[in-house]
């Protein structure tokens, strides 16, 4: 089922979300319906809380070429458990914040934690487009976004023109 994603600004894009206690049936399917989600958007990631879920689970699919097979990741509690001092700069953009894009500089290389969708612990390093998509996640579990890397100036631009479109769609 496709989920209806949040539009910044939303009070619940900006809060720290609770563990994830225990992996019911019922968060497996809301992790589906977040894939699905992702997919028909398209993007490549989306947390928790972009479609009002406050718990620790995000779900990350980064392959972009049509003759490689899906990898769709699904984490719950994801955490960063190393970064490596090498910074590689990407242009980001998030479901949230429909049609607007930035350079944002992050760790290259990340080492990430989490359990899967049957509770079992996964570890994996991550590095290019996964590494960036990853941190990108993991930031909206921790109420931050990736405007919040930028310049106040731009920030507060990007905010404006988040806030005229969502605006807009409640109209239609």
């Amino acid at each position: 089922m496709i989920r209806p994603i949040l539009i910044h600004p939303d009070p619940r894009l900006k809060k720290v979300v609770d563990p994830v206690a225990d992996i019911t049936d019922e968060l497996r399917r809301v992790a589906d319906d977040m894939l699905e989600t992702m997919y028909d958007a398209p993007g490549i990631g989306l947390a928790g809380p972009q479609i009002g879920l406050m718990s620790r689970l995000i779900v990350l699919d980064c392959v972009k070429e049509e003759n490689e097979s899906p990898r769709p990741l699904v984490m719950f509690n994801p955490r960063v458990i190393a970064a490596s001092d090498e910074r590689s700069v990407y242009e980001e953009g998030c479901l949230s914040i429909p049609e607007q894009y930035a350079e944002v500089e992050r760790p290259a290389e990340v080492t990430v934690e989490w359990m899967d969708r049957d509770g079992n612990p996964q570890s994996e390093t991550f590095d290019k487009l996964w590494a960036t998509c990853v941190q990108h996640e993991i930031d909206h579990l921790d109420g931050k976004l990736f405007i919040d890397y930028l310049s106040p100036m731009k920030r507060q631009m990007m905010t404006r023109k988040s806030q005229k479109m969502k605006r807009e769609r409640a109209r239609a």
